[in-house]
């Protein structure tokens, strides 16, 4: 098994191919799940509705409309086998001539960049992703559809999020625990942090209140604090990731970023973050919404407002599912 350091500099010498920018068909997309036993294919059930328009649109228009833009924020379920086929199906079909097509991920951290770049161009087997990369568990089902395409099409793969016991340490400590970092591990969070108490502030209050322990309410809210501020670095270290990827192509470029709705509905969070860096960018958004029966869905006020298009997935068996 080689090391993180071998790693480095087999990747540092090698020189990735010329990009394939070509958009991809959605029967095409079928070819890398075929090396990916149990996992369903590229004609998953779902609908797609255009919150711009009002209308339930077909996929062609959604990718068509999607390829306009630099950075697409794709929200998922994480526990939606749906959702994560038709984050391949985006991936595939959605680019322009010209443009450098490049995936971002919240399932891979920033420190594992150079074992990712290392597979990717072919320096090092599967299994060595699989050992050093730390995936997200369900990575062969959920991911692996992905990264292959990535891969057969030369599309570079941004390890966009923070490592984890750096998120972990802000939790417990605050921000302050930054200042106490060396200069490479600082380097795996976001240079410019801010965590301001805005609208997504309350939508993260509201949702992890009743989950923060205490005594008293001052300790409850100054937890609450410490959490959010474990939330900021993680949405301010994938957009910084989405920015510089654009930056270092030098010329025309669409990401596909794929993290946790939460990390971009209602262009909160990453999305927001992703915008303050990088203001003159065409954002669009996606979101998976699971739904026990496709056939009868009405698309409530709130849904309207979480993205530009909402993908309307068959729910899973409620004994396979659990809360994102």
């Amino acid at each position: 098994m080689l090391t993180l350091l071998a790693l480095l500099a087999q990747t540092a010498q090698a020189t990735p191919p010329a990009p394939d920018t070509t958009r991809l068909p959605v029967d095409r997309i079928a070819s890398v799940y075929a090396t990916s036993p149990g996992v369903r294919g590229p004609d998953t059930p779902h609908r797609v509705y255009d919150t711009r328009s009002r209308m339930f649109v077909d996929d062609v228009m959604m990718f068509w409309s999607l390829s306009q833009a630099d950075v697409v924020m794709f929200g998922e379920q994480h526990d939606d086998p749906g959702t994560h086929v038709m984050e391949a199906a985006v991936l595939g079909s959605i680019g322009r001539p010209g443009a450098r097509k490049i995936l971002a991920m919240e399932m891979f951290e920033r420190d594992v960049q150079p074992v990712l770049d290392a597979y990717l161009v072919g320096r090092v087997p599967e299994d060595s992703l699989t050992a050093l990369a730390r995936p997200w568990p369900r990575y062969a089902t959920d991911y692996r559809p992905m990264v292959e395409l990535a891969r057969l099409h030369r599309w570079p793969v941004i390890a966009g999020n923070v490592p984890r016991p750096l998120a972990s340490a802000v939790a417990k400590g605050g921000l302050a625990v930054l200042d106490t970092l060396d200069a490479t591990t600082r380097s795996r969070v976001a240079t410019d942090i801010q965590c301001g108490h805005d609208a997504y502030f309350d939508r993260f209050a509201e949702t992890m209140r009743p989950h923060v322990p205490g005594d008293t309410d001052a300790d409850k809210a100054a937890a609450l604090e410490r959490y959010y501020q474990a939330q900021c670095i993680k949405d301010e270290t994938m957009a910084e990731a989405v920015v510089r990827a654009i930056r270092n192509v030098g010329g025309d470029a669409i990401v596909l970023h794929v993290n946790g709705a939460f990390h971009s509905d209602f262009g909160l969070g990453t999305a927001a973050r992703i915008r303050r860096r990088l203001p003159q960018a065409r954002m669009m958004a996606v979101t998976g919404i699971p739904v026990a029966d496709l056939a009868h869905i009405t698309v409530s006020d709130e849904e309207m407002r979480k993205a530009d298009f909402l993908i309307y997935t068959q729910a899973p068996p409620a004994a396979d599912s659990t809360a994102n």
